[in-house]
């Protein structure tokens, strides 16, 4: 079971090689704000356990395994963005607020989140109410 770093790691390394077609420790470091070292350390914990193949000065790639946790990890944090957007959440609180709780939601969790957001989609006057609500609790 990866810990929340391996994840944070694992959605940056596969967001990048999606973006650039490759994923190098210094951007890996750049993009989650933490020393080359400690990227380093952590491709390595993560070529252990099989979710990528890290060859020093060659870069890595992701295996079938980090492949298939990566674009579920990508997926879950758009998942929950669209979520506390329709919910009227301020946009400029989102992003925190994901990176804030997206490790600790079981997968049944984001499951039944998805869920939820198909139901709100199809019913527009439930986001309506939501709206209004939010509109009368800003005025008092």
């Amino acid at each position: 079971m990866p810990t929340p770093s391996m994840e944070d790691h694992i959605e940056q390394i596969y967001m990048l090689i999606e973006q650039k077609g490759y994923a190098r420790v210094s951007d890996i470091a750049e993009s989650l704000s933490v020393l080359p070292s400690s990227v380093t350390k952590m491709v390595q914990k993560l070529d252990k356990d099989g979710y990528l193949v890290y060859e020093r000065y060659r870069g890595l790639m992701l295996t079938p395994k980090g492949l298939k946790l990566g674009k579920r990890l990508v997926k879950r944090h758009d998942l929950l963005e669209q979520f506390l957007r329709l919910i009227g959440v301020q946009e400029d609180l989102i992003y925190d607020d994901v990176e804030g709780i997206e490790h600790h939601l079981s997968w049944n969790s984001i499951d039944r989140i998805a869920d939820l957001i198909q139901v709100m989609e199809e019913n527009p006057k439930f986001i309506q109410k939501l709206e209004e609500l939010k509109e009368s609790q800003q005025s008092d």
